[in-house]
């Protein structure tokens, strides 16, 4: 397996990251870095272990072994919250979003307490597609909408690594190629992104790093540049979990 020079200045730093869920084992060893400022793609098949990873990271899933170091810090006896407050963001499979809370109100309620100063207008101004919106309940948008606003969020919590899981999931393709401009937007600010995503093509073209992991082992970690999309969507179909 190819692997990544060492850095001394990575968001994230993973080793030998073992778990699962009740006894079953998901995650067998995994060791990867996330370089600060960078975006890294986390590929692979349906079932690999990407979204346990990503709860691992996050703080939702208690690994049985290895370690996540986040900005130098150890994180084992970080909650969640912590977490989330030390600059982590997870924006999970599905909509990150307050359903019943306007856009204005979602918005304001992801402003942290440090800089209560600071207006959502900046959010607007990036993500501009929300402006009309503002005052109309989240649930009432359309997934696409919805997602940019879950992707404004983060960007007002002014976080240093964001894990993104699948947040194109079951969206139209105009829409996508909206979702991939927010990304490229939410990276513009400085923050890392790992991202899980199911368009190998895009994921890697905006990508500087990225690891595939199957069946909860890395068959591959380095430049992003090095993998050829279709050899790794054949990859994929050669399992028949694609």
């Amino acid at each position: 397996m190819t692997t990544m020079r060492t850095r001394t200045d990575n968001a994230l730093e993973i080793r030998d990251l073992r778990g699962g869920y009740r006894g079953t084992q998901v995650l067998h060893g995994i060791s990867l870095d996330v370089p600060a400022g960078s975006i890294t793609a986390l590929l692979g098949p349906n079932g690999a272990g990407k979204t346990t990873l990503l709860r691992m990271v996050s703080g939702l899933l208690r690994p049985t072994a290895g370690s996540v170091t986040f900005n130098g810090q150890d994180t084992a006896k970080l909650s969640p919250t912590r977490r989330a407050a030390a600059g982590l963001c997870l924006i999970p499979e599905g909509k990150g979003v307050f359903p019943n809370l306007t856009v204005k109100d979602n918005l304001r309620l992801q402003i942290p307490p440090r800089a209560r100063s600071r207006s959502y207008e900046e959010a607007l101004e990036l993500f501009p597609v929300l402006r009309r919106r503002l005052n109309s309940p989240a649930g009432r948008m359309s997934g696409g909408e919805q997602q940019i606003l879950a992707l404004a969020r983060a960007r007002l919590a002014s976080p240093s690594l964001i894990l993104l899981d699948e947040v194109s999931m079951g969206l139209a393709p105009r829409i996508v190629e909206q979702i991939f401009d927010a990304l490229r937007i939410l990276s513009s600010s400085g923050a890392a992104l790992l991202m899980v995503e199911q368009y190998v093509s895009q994921a890697l073209a905006m990508s500087e790093f990225a690891y595939i992991l199957d069946r909860g082992t890395l068959s591959f970690g380095g430049r992003a540049s090095e993998l050829d999309a279709d050899s790794v969507m054949e990859s994929y179909l050669k399992q028949g979990r694609a």
